[in-house]
């Protein structure tokens, strides 16, 4: 499995007790959606080859989940595994309502604002801090637009667009 076919479901924390469990942390709208995961693929540190692990058993609480992989039996084991990067294929993402939209997905698409016109493309989407970021370059500079229904109103999948209403000054920042 390649990672470019894959999203990143969380990553895996530390570890839990003495029998191969770990913590891990879950980067994804409703965690409770996963509770009968069966399979990840786990990006080891420093490798950039995917291997599949199987779910023994999974407790989901919140953003985090305690796993037992199958054929991982000690704490040597599963310390290996700390700082791993879960994924799973794009392929079994949830449907979205109309108007929804994955980050991913608009990789690429143009950014036009209502009183500017065409921006740019949108060649990122940072996440993890207080505020999801569409990244973009404008006039040879990069620009944050935050992720937010004021700033970000519409998004349509079948243009390829990304249309924003942005404050006076945003692009000067």
């Amino acid at each position: 499995m390649r990672i470019d076919d894959c999203y990143q479901l969380g990553y895996i924390s530390k570890t839990h007790g003495l029998q191969g469990e770990v913590s891990i942390i879950l980067d994804v709208d409703n965690p409770s959606d996963y509770q009968n995961l069966e399979s990840v693929f786990v990006g080891l540190p420093k490798s950039e080859t995917l291997i599949p692990f199987f779910v023994d058993t999974i407790d989901i609480k919140a953003s985090r989940a305690l796993v037992k992989f199958e054929d991982i039996d000690t704490i040597e084991q599963a310390q290996e595994l700390v700082k791993s990067s879960l994924y799973l294929p794009l392929t079994t993402l949830p449907e979205l309502q109309e108007g929804q939209y994955y980050f991913h997905e608009i990789v690429g698409f143009k950014v036009v604002d209502q009183q500017q016109g065409e921006l740019g493309v949108v060649k990122d989407v940072y996440t993890g801090g207080s505020q999801d970021l569409i990244a973009l370059t404008y006039q040879g500079k990069e620009v944050l637009v935050p992720i937010n229904d004021q700033l970000v109103p519409r998004v349509d999948k079948k243009e390829q667009t990304v249309y924003v209403n942005l404050p006076e000054g945003l692009l000067e920042l």
